[in-house]
């Protein structure tokens, strides 16, 4: 019994320690999750700018002007995306967008050879390596928590010259979406080829000191760069608070067992101070009852 309340006490002096751990963590994600969400609002009311400016310059620049980018050609090769994360412990942040992957591939390709993958986080990566898909990236692409454009700026080119080039015909980014701290939706977001960006812009009328083609040939590049970047900023929003609704729920988890284990703990000491007793009173009345 001695030896049943010694790892009894063990077992929650070690889940004590783990919910402090879990604490700390989500502390931490909580933290991050703020910083996140306000860079995130203040980037989409950018791109709200942005994305009337380029449709402006479209509608205005017409049918006469082309570019690359916007060319829709017979898809024999789609390249997908995914934007995971670095480090586990994240709930099903990254095994939701594998699986919603998976189902994508399954349903509209028959062979490997029509699509090429790539990702951003350690996690995507591994699994990417694992499907045996091909590559677009072959090493993972790290981003760091608070996303500078300038850790994405590499990649975003590289998609653009593969459409370019010819080598895909249609790139998806697949993701989680943040919709709020404890919600997240996966998305497919069919970046290139670029379709008409909007509908909704002001009726303004520019000076095209380059021209017009040259100017449109400027700003679709970076505007595909700007959109992949919010994507990402997006994306490791949805990241931190995974993290931190896995955090809380692992901290709440391990106070309920803190709680079965410490009844466990009180009970058997019950009983083994109600044996003593019992011992104690048979010892004396033994004897008592010699004399």
């Amino acid at each position: 019994m001695a030896n049943s309340l010694r790892e009894v006490k063990i077992r929650i002096s070690s889940t004590k320690s783990t919910a402090q751990i879990t604490k700390a963590m989500y502390m931490v994600s909580q933290s991050k999750v703020k910083r996140a969400e306000k860079t995130y609002k203040l980037y989409k009311d950018f791109m709200q700018r942005i994305k009337g400016m380029v449709s402006q310059i479209l509608a205005k620049a017409g049918e006469d002007v082309t570019h690359p980018l916007l060319e829709k050609r017979d898809v024999n090769k789609t390249a997908y995306f995914i934007i995971t994360s670095d480090r586990g412990l994240a709930g099903a942040y990254n095994s939701s967008i594998f699986k919603a992957l998976t189902d994508r591939i399954n349903e509209n390709h028959k062979s490997k050879d029509e699509f090429i993958c790539g990702a951003v986080g350690k996690q995507g990566f591994g699994y990417l390596r694992r499907m045996g898909y091909q590559m677009l990236n072959e090493s993972p692409t790290y981003i760091r928590d608070d996303v500078q454009f300038v850790d994405i700026e590499p990649l975003a080119k590289k998609f653009i010259q593969l459409y370019i080039d010819k080598e895909i015909d249609k790139l998806v980014i697949v993701y989680n979406h943040y919709v709020n701290s404890l919600t997240q939706e996966i998305k497919f977001e069919e970046l290139l080829p670029m379709v008409k960006v909007s509908d909704e812009y002001e009726n303004i009328d520019y000076v095209y000191e380059s021209g017009v083609e040259k100017t449109v040939n400027l700003i679709l590049s970076m505007y595909a760069k700007d959109i992949i970047y919010g994507i990402i900023l997006d994306a490791k929003t949805a990241e931190h608070s995974a993290r931190m609704n896995a955090m809380k729920s692992a901290t709440d988890n391990a106070d309920e067992v803190i709680d079965k284990l410490q009844l466990l703990y009180n009970r058997a000491r019950q009983n083994v101070v109600t044996t003593e007793l019992i011992d104690i009173i048979g010892g004396a009345n033994a004897i008592g009852g010699d004399k």
